[in-house]
C-alpha cells in the first residue's frame, strides 16, 4: 500500500512532516478542578484532574511531595469494535503509568507535600495517536487545574513507512506495521519524559524520526499555549476588572 503519493501526499491529504489539526478546549466540566477536550485528527480525548487534595488513604501520604494517580479508559464505542473493556486491562495499567510519570516529570510536587493529584483520561474516539493525545490532554487538565508545573508536556508520534518518516501517525499509517516511537517533551528545556518505540530502527533513521517527533512535540507546544491564552483573556473578560 502507497502511503505518500508521488505529489509528496498522505492518505488524508497531509505532507510527511505535518501534524494533524489540533484543537483544544478547557475548563469544559465545571465539576472538575481543571479540565479538557483535545482533537487530534480524529482522535477525540477528554481529561479531568481533581486535587491537589488530602490523600485518600493515609498510607500513600508522601512527606516530602504530592501523590500523582492517573487512570485511563477508553470508552466503549471509541473504535470500530464495540466491546466492553475490563477495567485494570493490561493496556489500561501501562498507560495510566506512562501518562502518570510523564505529568510527573512537569509537575512541581514538592511545592505540594501530603497531598494528592487525580488525574482522568478518557478516549471518546481512537483514530492513531491516542498515546499523545491524552498526555496532551491531562497537560491541559492540570493547567486548567492551576497545578504548579515547570512546563508543559508535548508528546507527539511519528513513524518510518516505506522508506519515509512521517509524523503524527493516524490510526491507518499506525496500524501498516513499520516501527514507530511516541515521545513527550518539556519544550522549553528539551527534556524528553517519554520515548517508546515498538520495533528497532537504524541509528540514523532512528535520529531522523526522533527529530521528527520532537519537532511535532513543539509544533503541539505552541498549539496549547496559544489555547491556554485565549482561554485565559476568556476568563478575565468574564471577571471583569479586579479591584483593590
Amino acid at each position: 500500500m502507497e502511503y505518500v503519493s508521488p505529489e509528496g501526499l498522505r492518505l488524508d491529504g497531509r505532507r510527511p512532516k505535518e501534524v494533524r489539526q489540533l484543537k483544544c478546549e478547557l475548563a469544559v466540566l465545571h465539576r472538575a478542578d481543571g479540565s479538557a477536550y483535545l482533537e487530534m485528527g480524529n482522535t477525540k480525548v477528554l481529561a479531568t484532574v481533581y486535587g491537589p487534595h488530602e490523600v485518600s488513604q493515609r498510607s500513600q501520604s508522601l512527606h516530602d511531595r504530592a501523590l500523582v494517580h492517573c487512570e485511563y479508559s477508553m470508552a466503549t464505542f471509541s473504535t470500530g469494535e464495540r466491546r466492553r473493556r475490563p477495567k485494570g486491562d493490561r493496556r489500561s495499567v501501562e498507560l495510566s503509568l506512562v501518562i502518570r510519570q510523564s505529568m510527573e516529570a512537569a509537575i512541581l510536587t514538592h511545592l505540594l507535600p501530603r497531598t494528592q493529584i487525580d488525574i482522568y483520561v478518557q478516549v471518546l474516539q481512537a483514530d492513531g495517536g491516542t498515546r499523545a493525545a491524552c498526555i496532551n490532554a491531562a497537560t491541559l487538565a492540570l493547567a486548567d487545574a492551576g497545578v504548579p508545573m515547570r512546563d508543559l508536556v508535548a508528546s507527539c508520534a511519528a513513524g518510518y513507512l516505506n522508506g519515509t518518516p512521517l509524523l503524527d501517525l493516524n490510526y491507518v499509517e499506525d496500524s501498516a506495521g513499520g516501527p514507530d516511537l511516541t515521545v513527550a517533551l518539556l519544550p522549553k528545556a528539551e527534556k524528553v519524559t517519554l520515548l517508546q518505540m515498538d520495533s528497532k530502527l537504524p541509528l540514523d533513521t532512528f535520529e531522523a524520526v526522533l527529530g521528527l517527533a520532537m519537532d511535532g512535540c513543539k509544533a503541539i507546544a505552541a498549539h496549547m499555549r496559544q489555547a491556554l491564552l485565549e482561554h485565559t483573556r476568556k476568563q478575565a473578560v468574564v471577571r471583569g476588572p479586579v479591584r483593590l
